[in-house]
């Protein structure tokens, strides 16, 4: 074999002597091998989960257009972000606790770790740029239009991508900190450079908690809004009683009060009332059954968004904490349970959407049974039935829009319509 052979016996031997000089003496050694075994096990079942909800949701998103917002391409990246980390870090480090020890050469022990943290940085920031997104819909809502047209939406997803892998090609390089086995924790992670700088408290400042700050921003301005919004709905819903409580029933009309105007007076001394015909344009109707429609299914992606910001928080949050009150590994079985944790971070997004949003569970639903995704199209709601059928499903919708209006639902009888004003106040303005 010559010269060949030749090559491989240095490739071996330099192998063998770097996982002799990195032979793990770090806190895997105390760890007992059922401990191992089960973190093994866990890890095997979170990356098989994790890349069938990941893909599920990759490919249910694209097919069905009722889902298809703007939202739901951030959600694409994250998930493609969830689904990278599965494929390319779980693997491996469900080897690592199966052996005990890292034992798949210095080449993977720089890329696995840089891929790693590159997914999670990317998770984070898609995790932000759809509470921006959210933010923009309610506080700033007359802006969202020009802010997210499509190529702003592929530069913000391009920013996620390239920032998080970027950051980290210095390290990748040997130019800040180095990417090698850190035999204390007994893995592959961010080391000192040969000039004793390290990256790692820089990456983790910019990539985890300054995102996280700007969540928490977001959010907390987010229902500041919804709250006074809340009060002017009470107010509004107040004002809208008085005047309802002010008209008679009658049926195919409404009434008006009209007195001085007109001149004319009952012997009692009381205006007259007339029935005046209920003409109040449907497609108006129509549209603000869809607007009202929209505005919550809006409100239902924004609570499932802070749904994951939490998941990912309480996730990553463990290992964290663990890695600096035990560095000596005293409870292996913390460790153990710190690192399940962060790698259930990749799998557990598509079951917050399942519990979270009946539109992504009939998504699924569509593509697991390979039924058509017309069935998933926005119908235009009906019209027949009269004007009274219709001003009552639109008063219905309201209602469970916003629950403050159920009281007045109950109090709204059929075939009286509410006046533009009224109808306007009820309505769940974001932008206001």
């Amino acid at each position: 074999c010559g010269s060949s052979c030749g090559r491989d016996r240095g490739m071996n031997e330099n192998s063998t002597i770097w996982e002799a000089e990195n032979s793990p003496e770090g806190e895997f050694t105390r760890f007992s091998r059922t401990l191992l075994t089960l973190g093994a096990v866990f890890t095997i079942i979170i990356l098989v989960v994790g890349v069938f909800g990941n893909l599920l949701t990759i490919i249910s998103l694209i097919r069905c257009p009722k889902v298809r917002n703007i939202a739901a391409s951030f959600i694409i990246s994250l998930c493609l972000a969830d689904f990278i980390f599965c494929i390319f870090v779980l693997p491996f480090n469900a080897i690592r606790f199966i052996h005990g020890s890292w034992r798949l050469g210095e080449l993977l022990c720089k890329l696995v770790p840089f891929v790693q943290y590159g997914s999670i940085g990317v998770s984070l920031l898609c995790i932000a740029m759809i509470t921006v997104n959210r933010y923009v819909m309610i506080v700033h809502h007359s802006a969202y239009a020009r802010v997210y047209q499509r190529h702003w939406i592929v530069a913000m997803i391009l920013f996620c991508w390239i920032f998080s892998y970027g950051m980290q090609v210095p390290t990748l390089l040997g130019v800040w900190g180095a990417f090698g086995y850190d035999s204390n924790l007994g893995t592959c992670s961010i080391l000192k450079d040969q000039y004793g700088r390290s990256s790692k408290t820089p990456l983790f400042v910019i990539a985890f908690v300054i995102p996280c700050l700007l969540i928490v921003l977001c959010y907390t301005r987010i229902f500041w809004v919804v709250h006074q919004s809340e009060m002017r709905m009470k107010q509004h819903a107040s004002v809208a009683n008085a005047v309802q409580n002010n008209l008679r029933p009658t049926t195919g009309g409404r009434l008006s009060v009209d007195g001085n105007a007109s001149g004319q007076v009952s012997d009692s001394g009381t205006p007259q009332q007339r029935v005046i015909p209920s003409t109040a344009p449907q497609p108006v109707r129509i549209k603000n059954q869809r607007d009202i429609k929209a505005r919550r299914n809006e409100w239902k992606i924004t609570k499932m968004v802070l749904a994951i910001f939490i998941s990912f928080i309480a996730c990553y949050l463990p290992i964290t904490v663990i890695k600096i009150a035990d560095k000596d590994a005293a409870h292996p079985e913390a460790h153990v349970f710190g690192y399940v944790m962060l790698y259930l971070s990749a799998c557990i997004n598509p079951i917050i959407y399942v519990i979270m949003n009946k539109q992504y569970r009939q998504a699924y639903k569509t593509v697991l049974l390979c039924r058509s995704t017309a069935m998933l199209t926005p119908k235009t709601p009906r019209t027949s039935g009269g004007n009274s059928e219709m001003e009552g499903r639109r008063i219905q919708l309201q209602s469970q829009s916003y629950p403050g209006i159920g009281s007045l639902h109950g109090r709204v009888t059929a075939g009286i319509p509410l006046t533009a004003a009224a109808s306007t106040a009820l309505q769940w303005n974001y932008s206001k």
